[in-house]
């Protein structure tokens, strides 16, 4: 008796199992087109931000910090411009600024200085090598 039962128990189950329709399964959410790049930019900005770190802690030569930095930025560059690339038909161009009265030169911030952290460099960076951040439309 016991063996019956758990025959048809077994059957049932395979039934079940098998015999799932399609319609009843739900939808996948799509995923966004740039959500893979978006993760990439977000570990290159944990690896900048890591290695900063690990040179503040003296764990790296300047030589390798430098050569680690300039190797990240590069790559968080084709990043970024691959996302522009893609998103940048969806987005709405910005509204133009308006103008003021305020001479050029006092509207242009510092490229030397990132307006994120206050760090000073010696050069202009596209990224800020402290904080990783854009340094405000700076190009090297």
């Amino acid at each position: 008796m016991i063996f019956a039962v758990s025959i048809l128990l077994v059957a049932g189950l395979l039934a079940f199992v098998l015999l799932v329709r399609p319609q009843d399964v739900p939808d996948e959410a799509p995923e966004s087109p740039i959500q893979h790049l978006e993760d990439r930019k977000a570990i290159i900005y944990d690896n900048l931000r890591d290695l900063n770190f690990e040179y503040r802690l003296g764990k790296l030569s300047e030589a390798d910090y430098n050569k680690t930095k300039v190797v990240l930025q590069n790559e968080l560059a084709h990043v970024l411009a691959a996302i522009d690339k893609i998103a940048g038909g969806a987005k709405a161009a910005p509204a133009p600024k308006p103008k003021t009265a305020k001479p050029e030169a006092a509207l242009q911030p510092d490229p030397l200085v990132c307006p994120h952290c206050g760090a000073k460099f010696e050069k202009t960076m596209k990224f800020c090598g402290e904080c990783g951040k854009a340094m405000s439309g700076v190009e090297a």
